[in-house]
């Protein structure tokens, strides 16, 4: 040790410049010559002879910087992504061109490109003249030339067939001639042939190399500097130079430099100073010293060529690799460690950071680019190599502190691309034999019943699904791996050479996710989803296993499968959520209003001296000193949620910034007999926290400061574990979600292509053996389907190993849970509820449905541990916070409404709400029969029709009957969901509406409100639709018009079965007129009934024309869905009322209501029947004469019972005889008749002007207004008015 700390003094002070360094004669004259023994002098004297030549020279036909890079400043067009080294680039808009710093005009020049992407590209070259934009790239302006090899095509603003295919992974040589005026392009050293000849030469004419690529396609570029995957040492094309040399004597200095390197380790001393060999492997810097010496003088020399990144690639990076050639573990290897300690040793600190970052870099770029094949190789042989180097410490946190960990850097370690063709990544070979659903049910869904599979086909599913097993266990490797590089950079333990490794990973973490979330409206800076995909399932295990390592260590903390976040991190100020929307709205206006309650909950104190003493103008200076720590955009979120307006003043904000960086004083309640301690803290930015203020010490709780009281105080894990638990679902929410969505894309691909292959396969089983022709175009399709069908369920299995694998859904089922506790926490704080972030309830409910929609059939939800627990854990918030007035945003209220009104469609999460607690059943019914105004009311009316299909009148129908009737052979058809009502949640809202009456009164009314509004809406649009039908010339009627007007339908309709619902439930509301405001609510609904009756089905009508378009669109508008919704309403307050038999006079009180509306006609009554006469002919809009279809309940058998039928026919029956005796008796003379509805017989007098009217419309006046109407004095009451016997 003595020696080697004697050797690093000597070599550390040799200085910095080339001068000072040990050369053949500063060696011969230094005073170690003395301690070199003659032995060693083969071993360094031959490189003191080394050449150095300078490959700077300029050349002829060149113009430009000698280094050859991408030019990011002016030679671009659109958004793009370029690497660091400015030779990697990614397209972040619909067409992006980049070119590059150097042009040539004389002779023949060849440059390389990656293929990383198999998408749209065109490569080649251009001249400076070429403009381009978003539309036009490269080869589509007169002097350019491009190859693309996503649709095998060669341009020039022309374009014809040229070339082949290209695929991730190829290397496409692009190849200038500017002696001969020739283009020619190369795929992977072989030559596609000359693609251009006579192309613009002459004065003033240069070309550059150029690129013009579509979203998300990326490449990278060699133009003689990389020796990635020693691509030149591959593909040298004779007669062209690169534009860039490669530094050849560099290399030869370095290759030889290494020689002497591999020489000395297998090199040891015998007793006898003797040389001898040994296997290097073994070797360790502790050693002999002579043999440190001889190291100090070959790095003297080999360390300034470790600072070039082709150098490094070429041979640093190929001699690592091949240590670890030999397999086995990283740690079998220890031979890298001691390098690693060896460069640390003998290299100056700017050298070896140099070499690591440059190291690293090459490492990422290969492994980025490498090619899938069916073992993957490259993927493990780079992820091992990255292993081992950081399992050197001191390189690890030099790496992590470097901004090599930084976005789009690290993260691309941990994702697996997806091969875009399946012999890329030799998937034939892994699964030979392929398999898809073959039978589906009506809804197109696949039959998963394994009696109605043959043997053929599942000796098929078998061997495809052994295929897939294989897969998956070869995915599983590099998956390990790159845990283990994860669990590398969570070490907590490494401080032997200052802060942990975790705790420099938890701020770049944190770092990145602020980059993330704060520039979503710049997608230049966002890490790509699929690569955060990856990354969050990695880091789920790596943040388990540590978790799980912990609680064996500390009995007292809880496991991972218990895992939550505590409700302090979200109000303490010790975590920063950048500018997230909170659940009450702005953390400086909950700061403001929620102050007490922090103080008596937390003993957290905002200091109102501070604030107060703190000017607007400070603010100012705060704001611009924040911008300088910040990166640009860290304050805003762009468009992801949207705020209330009055959330958006100047000075909010700028109190919001000021606030979350304000003191506050701590007390923490360790001793109670003591005053409490106060402790300043103020929210540091995320680079400038350590340990201690994460894991905390000496009584200080670190991230857990402010304990609530509803809290338990024991250990849950790690404080740093907990950090890092809370941005993984932030990353969930940022962007994974969306990637999982969008990977489905895939499975639908493959029962689209397989419903397509068995419809062909029964045309041609039907066909006709004399129509050979066309027997022949069908077997042509088939053929492609089942070509396509191959390729597409070899892709689907790799998606499925690394996307929706059973693991991959545990993983999502674990962020599920850990949501759902830590809202849980969260909600037992009473009014600190409002701190948390948003962001978990969103997390819960797109986790949840990512589980039921997204994962395949093969992996079920009811095979995950404890499922019915967590199914009603998430309804029981659901239940709770959908109205709860703690929640301020407009969008998260929204999305906790339409997550309650999908959990209620099925039967499994309908039983789940049936089982939280009945207070909170009652208080959930009770918050959805709150009236509609001044509420988005149409999620709340859907959830109640949804608890209600099934029961009513003709409502359980899976797809729109009248659709079925007219294209029963359409397998689009649009389905619902099968019915599941819930009779439990039916009789919670029967009770509330029976009790409470004022509230009953203000639902019905809302409703009744809103179905006027809805269905007028609807007569509006269908008379501006007709009219344009009606035009002679040619029009179209817009989309966004038809879409409002079915919504107006179906709105109209939803409403129309909350009425059956609620008539059927408690009728008495309606007919009991004991009740206020039931003959009122029985008269307006009489009203409304009458008029949708009347426009649906009187003859020759606007809504049988607009019907009878069949506009697409317009699918679900039809006489079916609306008659039957009025039909179950009459029904049940004239026949079942008949029924009832405390109540049998409320059949004729509705008859004679229903009847004495101006707008009733029985032969809208009798139309249901289809008994309203022959129909008129009906034209159709080219005046084509179509079939006359008049509508009858009795075509209808297979929705509607005979019992309902018998209803209907004993109603029609009942109200004919009704207005037969109405018809009968004495009329009402004009003088008696209401003066305001001439419809019913005066019956309420004003007080106090003693006007009249009928109680109808005095009742439905007063609801709004309190003026009379005739003379506009207020009413101050009214009573009963009986006619005088004398008049």
């Amino acid at each position: 040790m003595i020696l080697i700390s004697v050797a690093k003094v000597w070599y550390k002070n040799r200085g910095n410049s080339l001068g000072r360094r040990l050369t053949g004669s500063g060696l011969a004259s230094s005073p170690i010559q003395n301690m070199r023994p003659n032995h060693l002098v083969p071993l360094v004297q031959p490189c003191i002879t080394l050449p150095c030549l300078s490959t700077d020279a300029p050349v002829e036909g060149r113009l430009g910087p000698n280094t050859v890079v991408l030019d990011h400043t002016s030679g671009f067009e659109g958004l793009l992504f370029v690497d660091d080294d400015l030779l990697g680039v990614i397209g972040h808009s619909n067409f992006s061109s980049i070119r590059a710093t150097t042009c040539v005009y004389k002779g023949k020049w060849v440059y390389e490109v990656l293929i990383s992407s198999q998408g749209l590209m065109q490569i080649g070259w251009c001249t400076l003249n070429c403009h381009f934009n978003q539309e036009e790239g490269v080869g589509d302006t007169p002097d350019s030339y491009a190859y693309d090899g996503n649709r095998v095509r060669k341009w020039n603003v022309t374009t014809t067939n040229y070339g082949k295919s290209w695929a991730a992974g190829d290397i496409v040589s692009c190849m200038i001639d500017l002696d001969e005026g020739t283009i020619t392009f190369c795929l992977n050293g072989q030559s596609l042939g000359t693609a251009f000849t006579d192309i613009k030469m002459g004065p003033g004419v240069a070309y550059f190399p150029a690129i013009s690529l579509s979203f998300k396609e990326s490449v990278a570029f060699n133009f003689g500097t990389l020796a990635l995957t020693g691509l030149w040492a591959t593909y040298p094309v004779e007669g062209y130079l690169p534009l860039q040399n490669p530094p050849t004597a560099e290399l030869l200095k370095a290759q030889k430099l290494l020689g002497y390197i591999k020489t000395v380790l297998a090199t040891t001393i015998d007793v006898q100073e003797r040389l001898v060999e040994k296997d290097c492997s073994s070797w360790k810097l502790h050693g002999e010293p002579t043999v440190l010496l001889a190291m100090a003088h070959i790095f003297n020399h080999f360390a300034p060529l470790m600072c070039k990144v082709y150098l490094v690639e070429d041979v640093l990076m190929s001699f690592l690799l091949s240590i670890l050639e030999g397999g086995g573990s990283v740690d079998e290897h220890p031979l890298i460690q001691q390098l690693l300690d060896l460069f640390w040793l003998l290299m100056e600190d700017y050298e070896v950071n140099e070499c690591l970052k440059q190291l690293m870099m090459s490492l990422l770029r290969a492994y980025r680019f490498s090619p899938i094949i069916p073992d993957l190789g490259f993927q493990i042989h780079y992820l091992r190599l990255t292993t081992a180097i950081l399992h050197h410490e001191k390189s690890r946190k030099y790496l992590l502190s470097n901004r090599t960990f930084d976005v789009l850097r690290s993260v691309v370690f941990f994702y697996i691309k997806t091969p875009l063709r399946v012999k890329e990544a030799g998937l034939e070979e892994l699964i030979p034999t392929t398999w898809w659903p073959t039978r589906f049910d009506k809804e197109g869904k696949d039959e998963l019943e394994a009696k109605s599979e043959t043997a053929d086909e599942r000796l098929r599913r078998r061997a495809y699904e052994r295929g897939c097993q294989r897969l998956k266990k070869r995915i599983e490797v590099v998956e390990e791996l790159q845990v283990q590089i994860l669990r590398l950079l969570l070490n907590n333990k490494d401080r032997g050479t200052g802060e942990a490794s975790r705790y420099i990973f938890l701020n770049k973490f944190r770092k990145f996710l602020q980059e993330n979330a704060s520039n979503r409206g710049h997608p230049t800076a966002l890490c790509p989803p699929e690569y955060m995909l990856c990354f969050l399932h990695r880091l789920i295990t790596a943040v388990r296993s540590y978790w799980d390592e912990g609680k064996r260590k500390g009995p007292g903390c809880i496991n991972s499968e218990e895992a939550y976040v505590p409700p302090q991190l979200f109000y303490n100020g010790k975590v920063d959520y950048f500018d997230l929307q909170r659940l009450g709205g702005l953390l400086s206006h909950l700061k403001k209003t929620l102050k007490d309650e922090l103080a008596s909950k937390t003993n957290i104190i905002i200091d109102p001296a501070e604030i107060l003493t703190t000017s607007m103008d400070d603010l100012d200076e705060d704001e611009e000193s924040g911008a300088a720590q910040r990166p640009f955009g860290a304050a805003a979120m762009g468009g992801a949620l949207a705020r209330p307006s009055w959330l958006s003043s100047p000075t909010l904000g700028r109190a919001n910034r000021f606030l979350s960086t304000a003191a506050v004083s701590l007390m923490t309640p360790r001793r109670p007999l003591a005053p409490p301690e106060k402790v300043k803290v103020r929210t540091l930015a995320v680079e400038q926290r350590t340990e201690e203020d994460i894991e905390g010490s000496h009584g200080n709780d670190g991230l857990l400061l402010g304990r609530p009281l509803e809290e338990p105080d024991q250990p849950i894990a790690e404080k740093s574990l907990l950090e890092i638990v809370d941005g993984i679902v932030m990353m969930y929410n940022l962007s994974v979600h969306q990637q999982l969505g969008k990977m489905v894309v895939v499975s639908d691909d493959v029962h689209e292509y397989a419903m397509a292959l068995k419809d062909t396969e029964e045309k041609i089983a039907r066909c006709p053996a004399r129509r050979a022709d066309i027997l022949d175009e069908l077997q042509k399709s088939q053929k492609v389907f089942a070509e396509k069908l191959n390729h597409l369920s070899r892709r689907l299995a790799w998606i499925n190993a690394t996307v929706y694998s059973k693991e991959k859904m545990l993983d999502v089922y674990w962020l599920l849970r850990v949501c759902i506790r830590t809202v849980e926490h969260a909600d037992h704080t009473g009014s600190l509820f409002a701190f948390a972030p948003e962001f978990y309830l969103n997390v819960a409910m797109n986790a949840y449905s990512a589980l039921k929609n997204y994962f395949s059939p093969a992996n079920s939800m009811d095979d995950l541990p404890g499922y019915e627990d967590t199914l009603t854990q998430l309804a029981a918030i659901l239940a709770k916070h959908f109205a709860d007035p703690r929640i301020v945003g407009t969008d998260i209220k929204d999305s906790l409404m339409q997550a309650l009104a999908s959990y209620v469609c099925y039967p499994q999460s309908l039983r789940a709400v049936e089982r939280i607690p009945e207070e909170q059943r009652v208080a959930m019914m009770r918050n959805l029969l709150a009236p509609y105004e001044q509420r988005p009311w149409a999620q709340t009316n859907w959830i109640l029709v949804r608890l209600w299909r099934g029961c009513g009148f003709g409502y359980r129908y899976t797809r729109l009957p009248h659709l079925l009737k007219t294209k029963p052979e359409d397998t689009n058809l649009p389905s619902l969901q099968k019915p599941c009502p819930s009779l439990l949640l039916q009789r919670h809202m029967a009770e509330l509406l029976s009790m409470d009456k004022d509230m009953a009164a203000s639902f019905l009314n809302s409703v009744l409100n809103q179905l006027n509004w809805a269905f007028s809406e609807f007569i509006g649009m269908i008379q501006e639709i007709q009219q344009a039908a009606e035009r002679p010339e040619r029009n179209f009627v817009d989309t966004r018009q038809l879409k409002v007007c079915a919504t107006c339908f179906d709105l109209s309709v939803s409403l129309l079965r909350v009425l059956e619902m609620t008539v059927t439930l408690v009728p008495e509301i309606f007919l009991d007129w004991s009740r206020p405001s039931a003959e009122l609510l029985l008269r307006r609904l009489a009203q409304l009934l009458n008029q949708v009756l009347n426009r649906v089905t009187a003859e020759r009508n606007l809504f049988d024309r607009v019907v009878n378009l069949r506009l697409p669109g317009l699918e679900s508008v039809d006489h079916y869905p609306i008659l039957v919704a009025v039909t179950g309403i009459l029904v049940q307050i004239l026949v079942e009322g008949q029924r009832q038999g405390e109540r049998e006079k409320h059949a004729p009180r509705a008859a004679s209501v229903l009847l004495s509306d101006p707008c009733f006609q029985l032969h809208s009554i009798q139309h249901l029947l289809g008994e309203g006469g022959d129909p008129p002919p009906v034209v159709g809009p080219l005046g084509a004469a179509l079939a006359p279809a008049h509508f009858s309940l009795h075509a209808y058998t297979d929705y509607i019972s005979e019992e309902e039928e018998r209803k209907v026919e004993g109603m029609l029956a009942f109200l004919t005889e009704e207005s037969k005796q109405a018809a009968a008796s004495t009329p009402t003379s004009e003088e008696d008749l209401c003066p305001i509805c001439y419809a019913h017989s005066i019956s309420a007098v004003f007080k106090p002007c003693s006007h009249k009217s009928c109680k109808a419309c005095i009742n439905q006046h007063l609801m709004n207004n309190k003026d009379c109407f005739f003379c506009k004095a207020t009413i101050t009451g009214v009573e009963d008015y009986t006619k005088p016997a004398s008049s």
